[in-house]
């Protein structure tokens, strides 16, 4: 029976451009195989083979290249040869998996060169890997091997097709809104006023991927009312009598949108900033050692159930602002359970790391750069194990005899966080009016739109680890996905902690300061 070790495309020399191992084998290896290779051929003979105390070469010339096949001296020598000619044939004939035009254009290496071959290396292998499985030959032949390779994925179209749709949306609301902006300062300032600052209460539309940066910014501003309606102010015509104006023309802004066919929940706009604050506002009184550690999770759930993907990246900064702290250990507390892989920054003392869970620097004489952010700790989770989403969604939408009727819920299966600012965006059909709210845990904004319905809770946590939702709409039960979340959280999921910062030299304690924060790059339910 064949056995077959490896199939590469080399040089006349025996340089390797492209190479597939089929068992087990060292990189080394292969290329000290391939490279003994030229040296094996008799230049006068006319063979398709060669062999040495333990592999046997199956090679046929390729214009300036070689098609080799490796294998084990008591593999059947005709089904080599068999194996060898359909290797060949998907090297000069197998058409690109591109699009639909470069498919009748190209090939996979029409011209044999070895820019050729390396551009396309990665079509090759998994063309490779349709013929050999764990050394052995399937039963295929290159017109199954161009269909296995070149199938579409309809799922991938459709989220493509979404997220493109969205894009264009979200680029003609920022249009329309910035028209709106520009029109009303300059109306502002035709008729005398201020021009009203209407930035952070438009931009309330969040997206789950910069949800950090425009919490921040939305957040902040709407907090000034509250401090220029003490009692004090009416002392101060001028200023006064602006900050005053800016409510009452926030509220026809609000008024506006309301006529324009957008539910804008007023209370909820007045609580979820001060939350969201809370959370992500910057230490107060930060020592001269400082450090945050910072964790983004992108996750893509299937509607019926199943995680497709979750990926949890996360990194401990250190900044040192006093010169006689630079020379410190950073002590590290790794609770996780949940596999993560850990990765210090390559002047970190690695091996110091690994025993006893200590951040040093390798060269214990220099000191941690001033003033500077260093990354001195990063890790990656991937997973598809359901039981690690730290907040699960479910969607049931049941046609009727008026549309659909839609329940949604969500829980808490990760009870150490607590979310903040939580925001669930269901798809709603356009042109229909606003959905029918029936139970309701939280709050909601309609935005007529952007067809979008905003299911916002301030705050989830072990406490308020479920809710739901229901609202009838017409519509098909395919019309409320994606569904997008996103939160803040100043709580890690990975519980990685550093307990304790030492001097280099006499261990002594030195005080500092951290921070933690987790957000959503993306949090999708498709």
């Amino acid at each position: 029976m064949q056995v077959l070790l490896a199939a590469a495309v080399c040089t006349k020399a025996g340089k390797a451009i492209v190479s597939r191992q089929f068992v087990e084998m060292t990189r080394t290896r292969i290329e000290g195989l391939l490279a003994a290779f030229p040296k094996l051929m008799n230049t006068g003979k006319q063979h398709t083979f060669v062999e040495t105390e333990s592999v046997r070469y199956v090679y046929q010339p390729l214009e300036k290249l070689y098609m080799v096949l490796i294998t084990t001296k008591n593999s059947n020598i005709l089904e080599d040869l068999e194996t060898l000619r359909l290797f060949s044939r998907v090297v000069r004939h197998f058409k690109c998996t591109l699009d639909e035009h470069e498919r009748r254009k190209r090939s996979y290496c029409r011209v044999l060169e070895e820019g050729e071959i390396s551009e396309h290396c990665f079509d090759l292998i998994f063309a490779f890997d349709e013929i050999v499985a764990l050394g052995y030959r399937e039963n295929v032949n290159l017109a199954q091997i161009r269909t296995f390779t070149e199938m579409d994925s309809h799922e991938e179209k459709v989220f493509r097709a979404v997220r493109e749709t969205q894009e264009r949306e979200a680029k003609a609301e920022m249009r329309r809104k910035a028209k709106e902006l520009q029109q009303a300062r300059r109306d502002a300032e035709r008729s005398g006023k201020k021009a009203p600052g209407f930035g952070g209460f438009g931009s309330s539309g969040m997206t789950s991927s910069n949800s950090a940066t425009i919490i921040t910014d939305t957040l902040i501003e709407p907090e000034k009312p509250k401090v220029a309606s003490a009692p004090a102010r009416p002392s101060a015509p001028s200023k006064a009598l602006k900050l005053g104006a800016r409510g009452k023309e926030v509220d026809d802004f609000v008024d506006k949108l309301k006529s324009e066919g957008e539910n804008i929940m007023v209370p909820s706009a007045g609580k979820r900033p001060s939350e969201a604050s809370k959370v992500l506002a910057p230490p107060v009184n930060t020592e001269s050692v400082h450090m945050r550690i910072e964790e983004k999770i992108s996750l893509t759930c299937g509607r019926d159930g199943g995680l497709q993907n979750m990926e949890v990246l996360g990194m401990i900064t250190l900044r040192v602002a006093d010169e006689k702290n630079g020379r410190i250990r950073l002590h590290v507390n790794n609770n996780d359970k949940k596999g993560i892989q850990l990765q210090t920054h390559p002047n970190v003392d690695k091996k110091l790391f690994t025993t006893e869970s200590v951040i040093s620097l390798k060269n214990p004489d220099k000191s941690f750069p001033l003033h500077n952010d260093v990354g001195v700790l990063k890790w990656r989770l991937q997973t598809t194990d359901e039981s690690l989403i730290p907040l699960t969604i479910n969607c049931w939408p049941s046609e009727s005899g008026t549309g659909c009727d839609v329940n949604i819920e969500y829980e808490l299966q990760e009870e150490g966080l607590e979310l903040n600012d939580v925001v669930i965006a269901i798809p709603v059909p356009s042109g229909v009016g606003a959905p029918v709210i029936g139970d309701l845990d939280g709050e909601y904004r309609h935005d007529g739109r952007r067809n979008i319905l905003e299911w916002c809770l301030p705050v989830i946590d072990v406490k308020n680890k479920t809710g739901s939702l229901e609202f009838s709409v017409a519509g098909q039960p395919s019309d409320f996905f994606p569904i997008q979340v996103s939160f803040v959280s100043k709580s890690n999921y990975c519980d990685i902690q550093v307990t304790k910062v030492a001097q280099v030299d006499g261990d002594s304690p030195v005080r500092f300061s951290m921070e933690t924060s987790l957000v959503v790059d993306k949090y999708e339910i498709l």
